[in-house]
């Protein structure tokens, strides 16, 4: 019975270690494509009207996008609650610039076209601006130093202490990582308004995410080989099965090029990277050819090569530690107990398909272009 309750117990971490991965995939398509409207916003929309259309495209959808976001830090919180206590104590400042900026976008929907004034619209547009570029590049930026490593380590009662710095935090890869998690936002936003909104602003848009593609793409590979001359970390040995699962009786090591280590033991692995490649190169001939909505669905699959990837490569590494490699957060350390995984799939399993379905049932009842004349014409417009 205890080795029944063992192996269930280690394929639970397993499964919630793949449902993060959709969750943060989820964030990446949903929360990437409001933010990338955001992000375009005063390069689509030349004229307030023209705003005015983009905003509206993704105004009926935005908040109940955010369910993802909220999913993706519930599920941390709940499921891996040794990563929440260490990421978020560990990047507060960042935690909290990412929560100003996001403060002021439902401000900005909301308030913007209150006021016929032109200064405080164009306040407003900088504001969503703002709420478009900074979460996705904080996003972005976290996964790379995640990559990296984090500056922390644990004392004997499995108190975490950050050891780095606010600007450490955004180092050159980090930053690299923070722009394709922007460019592919950009991409999916620009993949939503070419196909819910008529030219100029469709086209704008259409041009705006084969760039943000191609940018992607560029960056993806330059940052593929950064992290093949990066250094890994291997779990050399760990606690017995029955024993208590802690950072503090293992052995992890560094290991030179070892991100690459489970692609080499398990080629398969390699088909996450080419998905994105794939998924993007046919996305940009899709907008090229003026098919937006297959644009975006292949954008969305590039985000789960992406999330794959990264993945693939530090399985069964969550949070590792650069500081003290054998204080690394794992998938079998760091999770919740095994009657706490097991309610929470429970709820997953029933919640999620609900999620889903809402959400293709918002778009479909919203869909179509926006005309102009209809935000004019109407009190609820944003």
């Amino acid at each position: 019975m205890e080795a029944y309750a063992f192996e269930a117990y280690a394929a639970l971490k397993v499964v919630w270690w793949l449902l993060l991965g959709v969750l943060l995939t989820g964030i990446g398509v949903m929360v990437g494509m409001d933010m990338g409207v955001g992000t375009l916003l005063r390069h689509v929309g030349r004229t307030d009207a023209e705003r005015r259309v983009a905003i509206n495209i993704v105004g009926p959808h935005w908040d109940g996008n955010q369910v993802w976001f909220i999913l993706g830090g519930g599920a941390i919180f709940a499921a891996w609650p040794l990563v929440y206590a260490t990421a978020f104590s560990g990047f507060y400042i960042v935690m909290l610039v990412l929560l100003w900026s996001m403060i002021v976008r439902p401000l900005g929907f909301e308030y913007r076209s209150k006021l016929p004034s032109e200064r405080w619209r164009n306040a407003w547009d900088a504001m969503l601006f703002i709420s478009g570029f900074v979460p996705m590049l904080v996003f972005g930026a976290a996964i790379g130093n995640v990559l990296q490593g984090v500056p922390f380590q644990f004392d004997w009662r499995l108190v975490s202490t950050y050891t780095g710095s606010f600007i450490a935090l955004f180092n050159p890869f980090a930053l690299l990582c923070g722009l394709m998690s922007v460019a592919l936002a950009v991409y999916m936003g620009g993949a939503t308004l070419a196909s819910g909104a008529a030219d100029p602003v469709s086209a704008r848009a259409r041009r705006a995410g084969i760039a943000a593609g191609l940018l992607a793409l560029a960056i993806f590979t330059l940052a593929g080989y950064l992290v093949s001359q990066m250094d890994g970390f291997r779990l050399v040995s760990g606690p017995p099965p029955e024993a208590a699962q802690t950072p503090l009786h293992q052995q992890v090591a560094r290991v030179p090029g070892g991100l690459l280590a489970n692609f080499a033991a398990w080629p398969l692995l390699w088909a996450f990277p080419g998905l994105v490649y794939g998924a993007l190169l046919l996305g940009v001939l899709a907008q090229v050819l003026r098919r937006p909505l297959v644009g975006w669905w292949l954008g969305a699959f590039a985000w789960v090569g992406v999330i794959g990837t990264v993945g693939a490569a530090m399985f069964p590494f969550l949070m590792p530690s650069s500081t003290h490699p054998s204080h690394s957060l794992t998938v079998w350390n760091s999770g919740s107990s095994l009657r706490t995984l097991s309610w929470m799939l429970g709820f997953t399993l029933v919640f999620m398909p609900l999620i889903v379905w809402y959400t293709s049932w918002a778009f479909w009842v919203m869909r179509g272009k926006v005309d102009p004349k209809q935000i004019e014409g109407s009190e609820h417009a944003l």
